[in-house]
């Protein structure tokens, strides 16, 4: 039996990163831009030292306030980048503080798209000082196209109506429910936030669309049959930027099992203004209709809800609500109790 750190296997990244971290939130102000520092805060809170932000900053994950020098002086090994911004750009307004970082005796670890040895100031100095720049958000060499093939396994993957709601924090709480069952479970990261976490993982975001489908069945290999994997979703297949990459890891990953993924009350994409997010019915529709084409036995267990947002009293009755309308469990990972019991139970049945 396994829990939610565990090994990966061969052909997916492996890591081996400089710890504790200090969270780095430049001068971000929507918390679902900072969702790499929150996971982390989260899920492995032994890792975590405290944050650094910018002046213009607004977002914070409740860690002690630390500069560089001070939290390196408290055993940080790195800074770590805790934004996932639309992107995954770093702007030259963050570039001073990655130089203070490294100045401080830190390496630098980050998510984003863009390579930190390609930034020269960062580069050079690094270079000088001895530090590593290390980014997590690459894939692998020698990816192939999807095959279709049916592996053996059981396979769970979550889904969301938009970008940055629950999908990771949903996998690893059913990864952990699982492992609690007994069951031999595997959680399966397809983000820089889930890798960093798990310490494996493939970034599928970052992956060349032709190989997105491979790429998925690399993440979840065959295993013996009684063994899960419970794979990280990504995006949104109604996200007018992030579509291509959620298919792709729908038809790789030939999930027997889904769970949606929302956050009650939200009603515009992240990030892109203008589009309204799909009914619960209608993610439920299409996935199940898209998913079937490389697994005709897919089904929905149930619907996770993100709902730090609402008291306990509210987030209750707006789960038990939507669970008599679609005749589906739906729960609150975090909150857990006999919502989330019934949710497990259902992916199990």
């Amino acid at each position: 039996m396994v829990g939610t750190n565990t090994s990966f296997d061969a052909g997916t990244i492996s890591l081996s990163l400089p710890q504790p971290y200090l969270l780095f939130l430049g001068d971000t102000t929507q918390a679902g831009f900072a969702k790499t520092a929150f996971g982390l805060r989260d899920w492995a809170p032994d890792k975590c030292t405290g944050e650094y932000a910018l002046p213009t900053a607004t977002v914070s994950t409740g860690l002690p306030v630390l500069t560089p020098a001070e939290a390196h002086a408290r055993g940080a090994r790195s800074m770590l980048i805790g934004v996932a911004n639309s992107g995954g750009v770093i702007p030259a307004s963050w570039i001073p503080a990655l130089v203070e970082a490294l100045e401080a005796g830190l390496d630098i670890v980050s998510g984003m798209h863009v390579r930190l040895a390609s930034l020269p100031e960062l580069a050079v100095l690094a270079e000088r000082l001895g530090r590593q720049l290390i980014d997590v958000r690459h894939p692998p060499l020698g990816l192939t196209v999807g095959t279709g093939r049916k592996r053996t396994g059981k396979r769970l993957l979550t889904v969301g109506t938009d970008c940055a709601l629950g999908k990771k924090y949903t996998a690893l709480a059913v990864s952990r429910a699982f492992a609690g069952r007994g069951l031999d479970v595997h959680f399966r990261a397809s983000g820089q936030t889930g890798i960093m976490i798990a310490g494996g993982g493939l970034p599928m975001d970052a992956v060349v669309s032709d190989f997105e489908a491979g790429a998925a069945e690399m993440l979840s290999p065959d295993a013996a049959p009684e063994h899960w994997d419970v794979i990280e979703g990504q995006g949104s297949l109604f996200h007018p930027a992030y579509a291509a990459v959620s298919l792709g890891l729908l038809h790789g990953s030939q999930p027997d099992v889904l769970i949606v993924c929302h956050e009650p009350g939200r009603t515009q994409m992240l990030g892109t203004p203008g589009y309204a997010l799909p009914s619960l019915e209608e993610t439920i529709d299409i996935n199940l209709r898209l998913g079937a084409r490389t697994n005709p036995a897919i089904r929905c267990a149930g619907i996770s809800f993100n709902t730090a947002h609402l008291g306990q009293e509210e987030a209750i009755a707006v789960m038990a609500e939507e669970s008599r309308k679609l005749g589906l469990p739906v729960a609150d990972p975090i909150r857990g109790g006999d919502q989330f019991a019934r949710l497990v139970d259902n992916c199990l049945a």
